[in-house]
């Protein structure tokens, strides 16, 4: 059996386009949820671990759907057809039907663009608005949505975003939250605070568990226990904590903790010093996620009123999509709206605008830094407010081109001149924002010293007058015009909800009082783009738009981010001071209530609900759950030699493939080459071609195409699984395209641009020094795997803080020793791309695949024959040693792991039950809920053997591992009742059945292929997932007795807390300082 989670896959350089849609920064913050950045991302597998640790990337960061950047565009000359305008067979809600369930139908539409027909009902009592959406889509998805504006950085919304999920009037237990991540067969389970809206969102495939998690989140937000239980708000916002009347107080908080380490990623100051200095006399000049230095002058009162004002249905937007009866949608929604009344809530929660400034403005911040080298590194950001009112869709979307056409690809002027300029390490700011009431534009660099910021930004104004005079040129307009056409066609969302993302597109116009309908339309303002460009020359549609928007624009705020290496120990020290003082003004009695009331919250926190609570979450039973798994379509071939794999589905005409190379004999030495070696392939030149022609040439030809290694453990064998993976995709009328540029990148780029591969070098480590800040997590469990495996030892050479430590020694290298480097790339290609040892994936319908298999046949003739080099050995690990990465932290990443099969425990399907039951319970309650952390989760790599426990933006350190080392007394003592059981069956059948779109079920089929992992291995697998008992979770404890006491730890952590655990443990940790 096998798990997303524990194959290694290291995206590197693609010539790929986030979609015009998802091209913004999304500002929201989660509550946790099924996906936490993690060290070892991988395309979902017949078992995807969709984390437990339920967390996202917070703060200014990404959602994930947003984030994820999808290979994506193609030639207008043969694109995804549009649906017919005409509806389909949906079925209707009659208008009586609606008016006796209490709602008016306001308006409705076909939406050829997403198969949808759309309907828009008012609740006629609150006057709660309703969009639903019918289709043929079975992955549905619910959410509801109100305008949550702050007035200050207390983090309000954020806090009570978290607390809500806590237990309400029809679901009275700690987390019913949690319970449905044990328990249901979910796609997406979170929420979101944005900075003036707080959204709830939930998807499945299965009719009756949807419904069920409608009904959780519906009397969650209406009817919270929250409001009435100080304890949720002192768990999820803040308390001082005291243990006993002779230590010293400290806080304790999810929210506070997690803001501590939103707060100690330089890229997150800045983009909230941009923004609150973009918006003063908004609500945006207020942190919604909260200013750990605010957060505890929140009270109880204040967090209460909050919720009665704003958590109204009359406030509320709300969402259905998918194929499910729309009647039953709002035949539920009528049991929950029916008992309120209509408020004053939407013209007190109305988002004002910013005025237009008529000077810039200049700002300068400074961010925790280390000693050495980081006081080179400052930040610099040129921000744009762009306009004083929300822009027509039209006006959007030219925007949305032009941020394509600036910086959507490495080709792209903008961010091509500012990295050639070598005046900073990357780029920051992420161009067009526009998820606000108004839009925005940010761009800058970091790791820029003091002496050339101003050159940075003088470079940047230039570049856009430049880009003003001159315009584009035919190439890049043709490639970015491909490129958001087929993206917004494809619709290719990955493992996110389509409705959730169609959810959040409509809600950024909709929570405005805009048209909630336009934002789902693009294909008439796209067809007027390209006409306009094709009339008026797309000199005369861009140019303007520079000059209204960024030249002419005195509402400019220039944001200076200045390293400093005190900063961390002043803020800890005033931290400190003013809990000493609290301390200090309390009597002796007061002390005594302290301490009580601190062991009354954790005494609650770490009591398990009562029996009778836990059965009023409605659940699934074992008979709704399919007895077999998802199987995959996939025909084994040979052309010519070469394995090929097919996968007959549909995928509207678009071929996805992948052409797999062994990596097995490239020597030891090369393999922290490897990921730049995937850049410069996509990022540097042929003979006959540039690199911004050959960027361009796929941008209008292809789909985009990608290149990455992959690296896992095979269970059962010594040597790992290492290959370098080539993806791509095309219109069926483009396929010989797509299989043509593939081997031009293959064998024909040039590895000869000495300055361009210095900033591959700078661009990768910038990105893994503030992957350290914020995803530490990932390093720790990279660290572990290196120390118990060779796929580990491999990985964490090409992505961990072997990487980093490569990466600045190569920085210094390339001007000496280029000729060595570029000799080094020359052999990576010697090594890998060869004939023999290949295979190549297919995932179309059955008349691609069979026209596809002459172009194949073409391609696989043009690869190299020549026996490549003798296998090389990969039996190597790093040191089986506690070690302690040190970094300018607020929050801790702590680690601990070891390999189970070395300790003699067999793989049974009910391992998977097991780690994810430990994650909801034991590490949820005691890591997250009483020990404040924002998550802790545990991972088995079933490949490998390797367990492991892992907590995120953690304000402990040894008490996080005492925990991990309870776990197997917490089995020990586990009694778990028939239905208790039957809900962590279901919620790991949840994971194994996870939602795939076709490109992503082609590659899990060639994942398993790859990994020797066969259908009855899955269906065993599965059988012993299903026969799950109470004496498998007991068996299992010997497992976590051999992590307590064979484990390596490693934590991403601050100095003081560091020094603080050798004290206690002398000599636990080797200190290794990384920043």
């Amino acid at each position: 059996m096998e798990r997303a989670a524990l194959v290694r896959c290291l995206p590197c350089s693609s010539v790929l386009c986030r979609r015009y849609l998802h091209l913004r920064r999304s500002y929201a913050y989660s509550y946790g949820c099924s996906s936490i950045p993690f060290s070892r991302p991988s395309p979902s597998l017949s078992l995807p671990r969709r984390r437990s640790s339920r967390f996202l990337p917070s703060s200014s960061s990404p959602l994930y759907f947003r984030n994820r950047r999808h290979f994506s565009s193609l030639s207008p000359r043969a694109v995804l057809s549009p649906s017919p305008s005409s509806s389909p067979g949906f079925i209707e809600v009659k208008d009586e039907v609606a008016h006796q369930l209490g709602f008016q139908k306001l308006s409705e539409e076909f939406v050829p663009e997403c198969k949808s027909k759309a309907v828009l009902f008012r609740h006629i009592k609150t006057g709660a608005q309703v969009m639903s959406v019918s289709n043929d889509d079975e992955n549905k998805v619910f959410g509801i949505v109100f305008r949550t504006p702050p007035k200050d950085s207390t983090g309000i919304p954020h806090i009570l975003e978290h607390s809500v999920l806590c237990g309400s009037r029809k679901y009275p237990l700690k987390e019913p939250f949690v319970e449905l991540l044990k328990g249901s067969l979910h796609t997406f389970l979170n929420a979101f605070t944005y900075p003036d809206r707080t959204c709830y969102p939930v998807a499945s495939t299965n009719t009756k568990d949807f419904y069920n998690l409608v009904d959780v989140y519906l009397d969650a937000v209406f009817f919270p226990r929250c409001v009435e239980d100080f304890q949720i708000f002192q768990q999820e916002g803040w308390h001082f904590e005291l243990n006993d009347p002779s230590e010293e107080i400290t806080y304790k908080g999810v929210v506070f903790n997690e803001m501590k380490g939103v707060y100690s990623q330089p890229d997150n100051i800045l983009g909230r010093a941009a923004q609150q200095a973009l918006f003063p006399d908004t609500t945006y000049g207020v942190d919604s996620g909260g200013d750990p230095r605010v957060i505890p002058n929140l009270t109880f009162e204040e967090f209460k009123e909050f919720h009665r004002k704003y958590y109204h249905p009359s406030n509320s937007r709300i969402w259905f999509y998918g194929d499910d009866d729309p009647n039953e949608r709002l035949r539920i929604l009528s049991e929950y709206l029916d008992l309120f009344d209509s408020s004053v809530a939407p013209d007190e929660s109305r988002v004002e605008p910013q005025t237009l400034f008529s000077k810039p403005v200049r700002i300068v911040e400074t961010y925790s830094a280390g000693e050495g080298g980081d006081l080179k590194k400052h930040m610099v950001c040129l921000n744009w407010l762009l306009s004083d009112k929300p822009l027509d869709l039209e006006t959007e979307l030219t925007l949305g081109f032009l941020n394509h056409l600036l910086l959507g690809s490495p080709a792209s002027p903008l961010r091509k001149i500012l990295l050639e300029s070598r005046l900073g390490d990357a780029i920051v700011g992420g161009g067009v924002e526009d998820e606000l009431l108004q839009p925005q534009f940010s761009i800058g660099m970091k790791g820029v010293s003091a002496d050339d910021i101003h050159k940075v930004e003088e470079l940047v104004t230039s570049t856009f007058k430049k880009l003003a005079e001159e315009g584009f040129d035919t190439d890049a307009i043709e490639a970015s015009m491909n490129t958001i056409e087929f993206s917004l066609r494809e619709n290719n969302t990955g493992s996110f909800p389509r409705g959730l993302s169609l959810m959040l597109q409509s809600i950024g116009k909709w929570i405005y009082d805009l048209n909630p309908f336009e934002p789902l339309k693009y294909e008439k303002p796209l067809q007027d783009l390209k006409s306009r460009i094709a009339k008026e020359g797309s000199k005369s549609v861009f140019s303007p738009l520079i000059e209204k928007f960024i030249l002419n624009n005195p509402h400019q705020v220039t944001v200076e981010m200045q390293p400093d290496p005190e900063k961390a120990a002043r803020e800890e020290a005033t931290e400190k001071q003013i809990l000493q003082k609290v301390k200090a003004n309390m009597t002796t009695e007061d002390l005594a209530e302290l301490t009580r009331a601190t062991h009354e919250l954790r005494l609650k926190q770490e009591t398990p609900d009562p029996p009778e609570a836990l059965k009023s979450v409605p659940s699934l039973s074992l008979q709704d759950i399919p007895k077999e798994p998802i199987r995959v379509p996939t025909e084994v071939g040979d052309i010519n030699g070469v394995k090929v794999l097919q996968h007959d589905l549909f995928t509207n005409d678009v071929l996805y493939t992948e052409i797999v190379f062994n990596m097995n004999s490239l020597k030891q030495e090369l393999l922290p080459l490897v990921p730049l070696f995937c850049q410069s392939l996509l990022e540097m030149g042929t003979k006959d071609l540039t690199f911004v022609q050959l960027n361009q040439l796929i941008g209008r030809k292809t789909g985009g195409i990608s290149v990455y290694p992959f690296t896992s453990s095979v269970r059962g064998k010594e040597d790992p699984c290492s290959h370098m993976v080539v993806r791509g995709k095309a219109m069926a009328g483009h396929i010989e395209d797509l299989y043509d540029l593939v081997n031009s990148v293959l064998q024909d780029v040039q590895f000869t641009d000495q300055q361009r591969f210095k900033q591959f070098v700078s661009q990768s480590r910038a990105r893994m020094e503030n992957r350290l800040r914020g995803s530490g997590h990932g390093i720790a469990a990279a660290r572990m795997d290196a120390k118990l495996n060779a796929a580990g030892w491999m990985s964490e050479k090409m992505g961990g803080l072997s990487y980093l430590e490569f990466l600045r020694t190569l920085e210094e290298r390339v001007d000496q020793d280029w000729a060595d480097i570029s000799s080094s790339l020359e052999e990576i290609r010697k090594s890998v791309f060869s004939k023999q040892g290949c295979l190549i994936n297919v995932t179309a319908d059955r008349k691609n695949l069979a026209n596809t298999e002459k172009v194949v046949s073409k391609f696989v003739d043009m690869l190299p024959t020549s026996s490549p080099i003798a296998t090389t050995a990969w039996n190597v690990r790093l040191p089986l040693t506690n070690e302690a990465i040190v970094i300018p932290t607020q929050v801790n990443y702590v680690g601990k792991a070891a390999n189970i099969y070395d300790t003699g425990y067999q793989l049974n399907g009910s391992a998977y039950v097991i780690s994810k039951y430990i994650s909801n319970t034991w590490l949820w309650d005691r890591v997250r809920v009483s020990g404040g952390a924002y998550g802790g989760f545990c991972d088995f790599d079933t490949h490998s053997g390797v367990f492991s426990f892992l907590s995120y933006r953690d304000p402990n350190l040894l008490k996080t591992l005492d925990v991990y080392d309870g776990t197997g007394d917490f089995l020990r003592e586990l009694q778990i009742d028939d239905d208790t059981l039957t809900k962590a069956i279901i919620g790991t059948i949840g994971d194994v059945d996870a939602y795939q779109l076709p490109d992503a079920k082609g590659y899990s089929s060639m994942l398993r292929y790859l990994l020797g992992i066969t259908e009855e291995e899955r269906q065993r697998r599965r059988e012993e997932i299903l026969s799950t008992s109470l004496k498998d979770f007991k068996h299992f404890m010997d497992a976590m007795e051999a992590v307590k006491d064979k484990g390596a730890v490693v934590a991403v952590a601050s100095p003081e807390d560091v020094d603080a655990a050798n004290k206690d443990r002398p000599d636990f940790f080797q200190v290794k300082k990384a920043l």
